[in-house]
């Protein structure tokens, strides 16, 4: 990338903002014939024709043999719980979005806190042992940014101990390790298709099974445990995805190759450029063979001029809207906060990265100069 701006023309540019994300929406002409069906059909949910081919879309896509669609991704988690009648303690991150352990939390489980790895920032399975206790059924780690957590070692952990693992991979949406789909791992993945995801449906996700059984009763806990109009065989709640949801999906997907290679465009160009900025470090790749670069992380260290928080607000000053994922910890909240695992001092690589990373803007819609913009203006901060 050979362009480059100077300070005046910063300013110029500094009037149109730049947002950390934009979703990425399918032509409203491709659109509108799905909801003319819908119009025509007058099925809105209950699992209607574009929700079961958007499952059935999905499955192929991602490499998988069974998939449950969901209204939004947090449900997606409850249910997930739900589903393998998790209590007691769950082993989690606490560098997470919040609704990792809001789950937990709404299945009356007690979330324990362990520390990350400070290369991909995921559940360091190292830590996991010494957190085991008799209470203990199940671990739920986040492949953090869309970086494959070591599913080998947690499994590992699990199998030892009978334990259930149910992943949080709100972010690795087409995310494949030389195994195939890191969606294939643990007894169940949850995926988020919230609207600054790389693949969404406005609001939604999708619980990933590993068998037929196991989907059928997800489906039976989405829809309030109903079986069939006089019959219900659990406590179930609403989750259900409506045709409309669906539809969008389906219009998405035809779009989302070339969503993604854009996005791999981008995180090419932020680190080829920021490789020449004193103090910016760039998260390292993870074990990913396909990447769906849903996040560009960047630690600022302590020998750039300014902090991580200052140089947050100097981009916002500039108009670059950067965000601090994630942070505060989960375990700073004030609901988690009192509990023993809880403690930074257990936690310090998650506590240090809570302060250094700042995730910079990456969408398809993000142009070329958009990146220059927001590097160079990180680098005059810097001066």
């Amino acid at each position: 990338m050979n362009a480059s701006l100077s300070a005046e023309s910063l300013s110029d540019l500094a009037l149109e903002r730049i947002y950390v994300t934009q979703p990425h929406l399918a032509p409203l002409e491709e659109f509108l014939p799905y909801l003319r069906e819908i119009w025509d059909r007058k099925i809105l949910s209950n699992g209607g024709p574009f929700h079961e081919q958007l499952e059935q879309a999905l499955c192929e896509y991602l490499g998988v043999e069974h998939l449950a669609l969901m209204s939004n991704g947090t449900l997606g988690l409850v249910t997930a719980l739900q589903a393998h009648r998790i209590a007691g303690e769950v082993i989690t991150t606490p560098y997470s979005f919040v609704a990792t352990a809001h789950s937990l939390l709404w299945n009356g489980v007690q979330p324990v806190f362990v520390d990350v790895e400070p290369t991909t920032l995921n559940l360091d399975p190292t830590k996991i042992e010494a957190a085991i206790t008799p209470q203990t059924t199940a671990i739920m780690p986040v492949h953090c940014y869309g970086h494959p957590c070591d599913v080998a070692a947690i499994q590992r952990i699990a199998d030892n101990y009978n334990l259930k693992v149910i992943y949080d991979a709100a972010h690795a949406f087409g995310v494949e390790t030389a195994s195939g789909s890191v969606l294939k791992h643990g007894d169940l993945s949850v995926m988020s298709f919230h609207a600054t995801k790389v693949f969404n449906t406005f609001e939604g996700g999708a619980i990933v099974c590993p068998d037929a059984r196991t989907k059928q009763r997800i489906d039976h806990l989405k829809n309030f445990g109903f079986v069939d109009e006089t019959t219900v065989v659990a406590s179930g709640i609403n989750g259900k995805m409506s045709e409309i949801n669906a539809a969008f999906g389906l219009a998405q997907l035809r779009h989302v190759d070339a969503a993604l290679a854009r996005r791999r465009e981008i995180d090419e160009m932020y680190r080829t450029t920021l490789s020449h900025v004193p103090g910016i470090r760039c998260l390292s790749k993870g074990t990913e063979t396909v990447a769906n670069c849903s996040y560009f992380p960047v630690l600022v260290e302590a020998d750039f001029p300014l902090s991580r928080d200052a140089l947050y607000e100097y981009l916002r000053k500039h108009e670059i809207y950067a965000r601090r994922y994630f942070y505060p910890l989960i375990s700073d909240f004030p609901m988690y906060r009192n509990l023993p695992s809880a403690n930074r001092a257990n936690l310090p690589v998650a506590s240090e990265a809570a302060l250094k990373v700042l995730c910079l803007p990456i969408y398809p819609a993000l142009s070329d100069m958009d990146v220059v913009r927001v590097v160079e203006t990180i680098a005059h901060a810097g001066r």
